[in-house]
């Protein structure tokens, strides 16, 4: 491909309007072609600011010939049915997590794109792309410190909406720990755990926040995970691996942190969006990339099956306590 890649954005939302900007002022190789959007006045205003075009319906935005790819950062309750016109149409698709909202449906998209032929699926798993987590993958990969044997992660917001629901922090809160540890591991979870300790008073009534989950891998290693989706402290997202002859620690503020040089530093942003920026920029930049050169680099569909399996049993083991094994599909 010699021309721009003609992007279409889905969703215009915090997330998706954040893609536009990106793709409007931060990246080389692509334009913004469309936004689409049931909520049409939100949609038509975006699309005036940027001077491009609004759809009402996602699916025409899809189908239509002056869009070469697409972005969809809509809600994950109608990612399947956007997915699926992606790989009919055959255009190049990244899709924010969760790739679907069960492991039924995100089966059905990976057997429809392998059906098709060409992956055509990138999943919005950007702590792949973010610096300190490649570095930290790096220290790993090259046995550095010997075998990973541990990871604990910390995934705090400093808070939610009232409709932001108990399942929600596994599905898609939780969901980024799933990916992070089998990209870190190499391999999948085969067992996961979710405790529920006393509420915080900042949770809405019924909402079980915050949480942890325990997760058993392929390998024998296990991984730690709170997840506080309204702490008062602020967006912050820390990892620390734990390996036979050392620690690497991401999320301080200051680069990878390897225990020797035990120091601490940094801020800790409000939102998401300041916190991970250059990976979000490095993640959309490489699908350009790759869509042109026509490839999928990135976590792939079966990389959004894996993770919503295993949410889906952290759902099951937060409604009843109770370790829930991991078992992903056959898939056609």
């Amino acid at each position: 491909m010699t021309n721009p890649l003609r992007v279409g954005v889905i969703g215009v939302g915090k997330m998706g309007a954040d893609h536009a900007d990106r793709v409007t002022s931060s990246l080389g190789g692509a334009v913004l072609a469309a936004v689409a959007d049931p909520d049409t006045t939100t949609a038509e205003q975006l699309a005036t600011a940027y001077g491009v075009r609004a759809f009402a319906d996602p699916l025409a935005l899809i189908a239509d010939e002056d869009v070469d790819a697409v972005i969809i950062a809509s809600p994950g309750f109608v990612h399947e049915e956007q997915l699926l016109a992606c790989i009919d149409a055959g255009k190049y698709a990244l899709c924010e997590k969760p790739l679907t909202m069960d492991a039924e449906s995100s089966r059905r998209v990976v057997e429809a794109e392998r059906a098709g032929g060409t992956p055509l699926i990138q999943v919005g798993f950007m702590r792949r792309f973010d610096p300190e987590y490649l570095e930290m993958k790096r220290h790993i990969d090259d046995d550095d410190f010997g075998r990973l044997l541990l990871v604990h992660n910390v995934h705090r917001n400093k808070a939610v909406p009232t409709d932001f629901l108990s399942e929600m922090a596994v599905r898609d809160s939780l969901v980024h720990e799933v990916d992070t540890v089998r990209w870190l591991f190499g391999q999948e979870i085969t067992e996961i755990t979710v405790h529920s300790p006393a509420p915080s008073s900042l949770a809405h009534d019924g909402m079980v926040d915050p949480q942890i989950a325990i997760f058993k891998m392929a390998g024998g290693g296990m991984v730690t995970n709170e997840v506080f989706v309204n702490c008062q402290v602020g967006y912050e997202v820390r990892c620390e691996a734990t390996l036979e002859h050392g620690s690497l620690t991401v999320g301080l503020g200051g680069g990878t942190l390897i225990r020797s040089q035990n120091r601490w530093g940094g801020s800790i942003p409000d939102d998401f969006r300041v916190r991970f920026a250059d990976a979000y920029d490095r993640e959309v930049q490489s699908w350009v990339g790759a869509t042109r050169r026509g490839e999928v680099v990135g976590p792939t569909a079966w990389d959004g099956l894996a993770s919503t399996v295993v949410c889906t049993a952290g759902m099951e083991s937060l409604a009843s306590g109770r370790p829930v094994s991991v078992s992903l599909p056959e898939v056609e």
